[in-house]
């Protein structure tokens, strides 16, 4: 099978939850492809594929990951000139204060 022509950045996210927002600095304007393992083997093999993304123009872009699988972040420069540079990060989720869960109600002191 032929493989894709294309030079491209790949960042291997392994299994990542639903929900989970991934952020994107470049360096200049770039395709971001953020795939499943088995489009980005069709994308490996210069086959038609399906991704979250498309050009980015501003930087960082986030891109919340849909469904728990794995998942695949791709950067290349089809279509544009130059060269990019990126990174990748895991958004660490808001913290939120920790609090009881369960209050109980207070009780009358009893008075004799």
């Amino acid at each position: 099978m032929a493989q894709t022509s294309i030079p491209y950045t790949h960042y291997d996210l392994q299994d990542i939850r639903e929900g989970v927002v991934i952020e994107i600095s470049l360096s200049a304007v770039a395709n971001v492809r953020l795939m499943t393992h088995a489009d980005f083997d069709l994308f490996r093999n210069a086959r038609q594929h399906k991704f979250l993304g498309g050009v980015a123009k501003q930087t960082p872009i986030r891109l919340t990951i849909p469904k728990s699988a794995h998942w695949h972040v791709v950067i290349d420069t089809e279509g544009h000139a130059g060269k990019v540079e990126s990174s990748i990060r895991v958004v660490p989720k808001p913290k939120t204060k920790a609090g009881p869960r369960f209050t109980p109600p207070s009780r009358p002191s009893a008075q004799r």
